[in-house]
């Protein structure tokens, strides 16, 4: 057994990018041994700005010999009158490498036993290296020189080891060595590389931590040390994004304490926290009552301990992070002269999307889909209103035309300083959530109320202005204009976790019409069924490890959006009655039904065509069934009490009687009985 060492030298690479590409290197890899027959005992990738390497233990040194059956020419083609092998017979030999003796019938045809010998490891890692780097794939990648393949970023050495042994290898016009280059200050700029095994500790002596988890977690130590040393603490709970970039961005990362002055923070501290985290990638320090400090940290790859670099670094960052927070503190002042609900106006003069108004006329369609709602669900609109008239007026501060991020966080704060009741100011703010797929849903009906209804319309908006022609501009692939795909997850988990008994078909119907009539835009068709099955199909993907898409099919038995919470509880029960022998013999005679009853629709009953005892009996017993479908589960045993009756009428009964009045009878009477197992599931989907 033997181990492997392979590292591309990189210049820097976007931070974004690396894990994926750490992914893809460990995929291709596992592929290509898998493809090969290749036995390994541990495969790993990791990765620094500047470097991908991937180490294999354990690797088997060659392919396993493998000897298999290959099938040649029918008997009446390979053998001659005489039984001897004819020539097409000696050619399917010599074309598999077998002799004459190595031939034998079986099954009428000739077959040949294959021996084929493995090739080594070493060989098919030199064939297949620098294909495997081009297959890579990643936003903006580019030709670099005057070469022809894409990368990230231009290649500066490619490092490979089989054990000890420098392993041939050529990417474009870089040939493998064992050597690579450390940290970009460190003494030990020139690293030899022993072997795999070696590898890691080799370039800690050049000031590279190349193993990803290993970095994050002295950052995280050496950040926590140095925040204690003046008695604050980091929530790194709520840093993952900014903590997995600065893994990425440094090889050797070492935390620097600065400060700015305590004038800044009299502006709220989302605005103090975004500039640092999400502008300039510092660690905010939190006293220990919970306010911020005016300390922060930043994390720098640098090497080396003498003082007057590092009060360099110190200075350049406190300098960068005050031009901001003056920039931000200026905005604040200047924005909150004036009540946040007199800045409603100025969204006239802010396109929403071309075609479809301000920004305003936005407002204004929340708020009329925020009272619709309110109706559905019986309750008064008053603070719902205010709340929809206020929720886009803080896109026309300075502050979040500087820092869109902030969008509803600052809306909150102006509401409130203006005097607005709490929950219209929490709002204001909830009405952005959820901002990605897993994050928390509004707490508060105002909140949920007219998150649902912003959501609604801006999918509304996107596909009754991409009708026809522009279909193209819809969302496809990573395309997701307007957000759209978050607004359909935003707008069902808001309704599903907080069980709101809404019908969104008829929201988003009323949606469609109203801004059809606003910007007079004929509707297509089929728009709204284009809309329901966008929404639909993350509805789909939101339970599809839980229920299979036969099941969420079978369930639909109307449009799911007319009542979330009763097409997830028929899921729940459909899914849990169909491992009982009782609904598996119901779906079984539902589907012979559903079978014979296919493209008719006679429903017109007349007793005096009934023949037979049997048809009788089950016209009694569909008529004696009135359970209301509305209790599932009693529904369901009293359609399972007509198993005897149906058995007897498939058992004696035949349907396609010679007599078309019989015949039409006798389909009715299926077409009642298919009417009442439709209320229970679509049948056939199961």
């Amino acid at each position: 057994m033997s181990d492997f060492l392979l590292e591309i030298l990189v210049q820097e690479l976007p931070y974004k990018f690396i894990p994926d590409a750490q992914k893809q290197l460990k995929d291709a890899f596992e592929k290509l041994f898998g493809e090969y027959g290749i036995e390994y005992s541990k495969l790993d990738v990791q990765a620094t700005p500047r470097r991908l390497a991937l180490s294999v233990f354990g690797l088997a040194d060659k392919q396993k010999d493998i000897i298999k059956e290959a099938k040649g020419p029918i008997l009446s083609i390979a053998l001659d009158e005489n039984k001897k092998f004819t020539p097409a017979a000696l050619g399917f030999a010599k074309k598999n490498g077998a002799d004459e003796k190595d031939l034998y019938e079986k099954d009428n045809y000739i077959w040949a036993k294959v021996e084929i010998k493995g090739k080594s490891t070493k060989e098919i890692l030199s064939e297949n290296i620098e294909n495997i780097i081009f297959k890579m794939q990643g936003p903006h990648f580019m030709r670099w020189g005057n070469h022809e393949q894409k990368f990230s970023r231009p290649i500066e050495n490619i490092l490979a080891l089989y054990n000890e042994e420098v392993l041939p290898v050529k990417v474009l016009d870089k040939t493998s060595t064992n050597t690579t280059l450390g940290h970009r200050f460190s003494k030990n700029r020139q690293v030899k590389v022993t072997s795999a095994k070696t590898y890691a500790d080799d370039l800690k002596k050049a000031n590279v931590i190349v193993n990803v988890k290993e970095r994050k977690k002295l950052i995280v130590d050496s950040a926590e040390k140095c925040a204690a040393q003046i008695n604050t603490v980091i929530n790194f709970d709520n840093l993952d994004d900014l903590l997995e970039e600065v893994t990425y961005i440094t090889e050797y990362p070492v935390p620097v304490l600065c400060d700015f002055d305590k004038k800044y923070l009299e502006i709220p501290d989302i605005v103090t926290t975004t500039v640092m985290s999400k502008h300039q990638r510092y660690f905010p320090l939190w006293q220990k009552d919970g306010k911020l400090s005016n300390h922060f940290i930043t994390m720098a790859n640098f090497v080396g301990t003498d003082k007057e670099s590092m009060d360099n670094i110190k200075a350049g960052n406190q300098r960068v992070v005050s031009a901001r927070l003056e920039d931000g503190i200026f905005f604040y002042k200047e924005d909150t002269k004036t009540p946040l609900a007199d800045k409603v106006e100025a969204l006239k003069g802010m396109t929403f999307q071309k075609g479809l108004g301000t920004l305003f006329d936005k407002t204004q369609r929340i708020i009329e889909l925020s009272k619709q709602i309110c109706a559905q669900l019986k309750i008064k609109d008053n603070d719902i209103v205010r709340s929809a008239l206020l929720s886009k007026a803080d896109l026309s501060t300075q502050l979040v035309f500087e820092f869109t991020e902030l969008q509803g966080f600052i809306g909150e704060n102006y509401a409130l300083k203006s005097g607005e009741k709490e929950n219209v100011a929490l709002a204001i703010k909830e009405h952005y959530f959820p901002l990605n797929a897993n994050s928390e849903t509004p707490s508060q009906i105002e909140g949920q109320i007219v998150s649902v209804a912003d959501k609604i319309d801006t999918i509304c908006a996107l596909f009754i202005s991409t009708q026809g022609k522009l279909k193209k501009k819809r969302p496809t692939g990573s395309n997701d204009p307007l957000g759209a795909r978050r607004a359909a997850i935003g707008i069902l988990r808001t309704v599903i976790n907080n069980s709101l008994n809404l019908n969104l078909k008829a929201l988003f119907d009323s949606s469609l019409n109203a801004l059809s009539k606003e910007f007079n835009i004929e509707l297509d068709s089929q728009t709204a069924d284009e809309v329901y099955d966008f929404v639909l199909n993350r509805l789909n993907i939101m339970y599809e490890k839980e229920y299979s898409q036969e099941l969420m099919k079978a369930c639909a038995v109307k449009n799911p959006l007319e009542n979330l919470d009763e097409y997830l509880s028929r899921l729940k029960f459909v899914k849990e009655e169909s491992q009982k022998e009782s609904f598996k013999k119901l779906a079984e005679a539902a589907k012979r039904v559903l079978r014979i009853t296919k493209d008719t629709d006679f429903t017109c009953i007349n007793e005096t065509f009934f023949v037979l005892e049997e048809e009788k009996e089950l016209y009694r017993a569909v008529n004696a069934q009135n359970v209301d479908s509305a209790d599932l589960r009693a529904y369901v045993k009293s359609l399972e009490n007509l198993g005897e009756p149906i058995d007897k009428f498939f058992d004696k009964v035949l349907v396609m009687d010679e007599d078309e009045k019989i015949k039409n009878n006798r389909i009715a009477l299926l077409n009642t009985l298919k009417e009442k197992f439709s209320k229970v599931c679509n049948f056939q989907y199961l």
